[in-house]
């Protein structure tokens, strides 16, 4: 769920202690309300660099680190954490308002971003594990290497193409298909549609939240970001452009 605290705020927060210790029934309206107001007030936020796009610069690669986190940018740049469920709508608005900004910065080569996915909205999803195959799915697309194209993956999964909390989701066809529509090879397609890295993309999560409870403790949400183990502020509608200073 989502509890915005500014016009401007795409977070906290899907909340991963919310979740647990709420009843099933209450989860539900609480889930929906919040998505619903999130997306009322995010509709009224100005879209940072909008009409840019994902990244665009062909020497901008993509590289899946040992430990799960995807690593998009130029060498040498500043690297900011991006912690975030597939499934998350506080993600999703955080992709709306800054995705494009961010794409900009990393073409400039002022910051890289380590995307950190994490899986505990798998319940809230119709599949029950949509969290943990869309995390397969990106690993799948960044192994290929291919900056550009990851860039626009990604963004399509959090914002046109990303399902609501409760609702129904993408199979993996379907996931191999936007991975297509983002420039994604036949192999990088296979790769989602046979769930070849289901089981690396859930381990991968579960290391995720255990690096995000250690920076914030237990009651951690979604989206959350860090430089240097610093949570930023995304409140700050110039954040993007600060991490790159």
């Amino acid at each position: 769920m989502s509890n915005p605290t500014s016009k401007h705020t795409p977070q906290p927060v899907s909340s991963k202690t919310t979740y647990a210790l709420a009843g099933l029934a209450v989860v539900v309206v609480v889930a929906i309300v919040a998505a619903l107001y999130l997306w009322n007030r995010g509709g009224g936020d100005e879209v940072r660099n909008d009409g840019y796009g994902p990244v665009r610069d062909p020497g901008v690669s993509v590289a899946l680190d040992s430990d799960g986190a995807i690593v998009l940018g130029k060498p040498n740049a500043k690297t900011i954490d991006i912690y975030e469920d597939p499934l998350c709508p506080a993600c999703g608005q955080l992709e709306k308002i800054y995705g494009q900004e961010i794409a900009q910065q990393i073409d400039l080569g002022k910051i890289a971003v380590r995307y950190r996915l994490v899986n505990f909205l798998d319940s809230r999803s119709k599949s029950k594990d949509y969290s943990t195959r869309a995390i397969a799915a990106n690993e799948c697309v960044a192994q290929a290497g291919d900056g550009p194209v990851y860039s626009k993956f990604h963004a399509l999964l959090f914002t046109t193409e990303q399902p609501s909390e409760g609702g129904t989701d993408h199979d993996n066809k379907e996931l191999a298909a936007i991975a297509k529509q983002a420039g994604a090879s036949d192999d990088v397609a296979k790769c989602i549609t046979a769930g070849e890295r289901t089981d690396t993309g859930r381990a991968h999560a579960e290391a995720s939240i255990k690096a995000l409870e250690e920076l914030v403790g237990k009651k951690w949400g979604t989206p959350s970001v860090f430089i240097d183990g610093k949570k930023i502020d995304v409140n700050n509608k110039t954040w993007v452009l600060d991490a790159g200073k």
